[in-house]
């Protein structure tokens, strides 16, 4: 199984932005705010330009939202930052000649396939507004 690792950071980056409470945050702002080194907020920043959901003017630090919150997807965040599509991946070398290991990834394909297509709908149906709200409600 690979577990999102950029995914959690982008949405959290994502949310800073959403609750301006500065209007440009720096990498170091956030980085502080996720606790993780800034060069990983850096890197998943510049994911998320290149998918068009922020933005940075040149000259100038910080980064700011290219797109509406209510426009950007939990599923867009995902497909942006993380470099696998599949969250299950099969064991490389089961045995053919065993009963299981001949027969186990091709039971588990339809199982893993109806739970990635669970997840991509639940992450297609939340948008960063969604999340910007729920934070707001616990924190204030």
């Amino acid at each position: 199984m690979r577990f999102a690792t950029r995914f959690p950071i982008a949405v959290h980056v994502l949310t800073i932005l959403g609750m301006e409470f500065d209007p440009d945050p720096t990498s170091d702002y956030m980085a502080e705010s996720v606790g993780v080194n800034p060069v990983m907020v850096r890197n998943v920043t510049g994911k998320l330009r290149r998918a068009g959901l922020v933005s940075s003017s040149q000259g100038k630090a910080g980064t700011h939202l290219a797109k509406r919150l209510d426009a950007i997807t939990l599923l867009e965040v995902f497909r942006a930052v993380e470099t696998e599509e599949e969250l299950f991946s099969m064991h490389e070398n089961p045995n053919p000649d065993c009963p299981v290991g001949g027969n186990v990834d091709s039971v588990l394909d339809g199982v893993f396939s109806q739970a990635q297509k669970a997840m991509e709908e639940s992450l297609g149906s939340t948008t960063m507004a969604d999340i910007v709200k729920q934070i707001r409600n616990r924190a204030y």
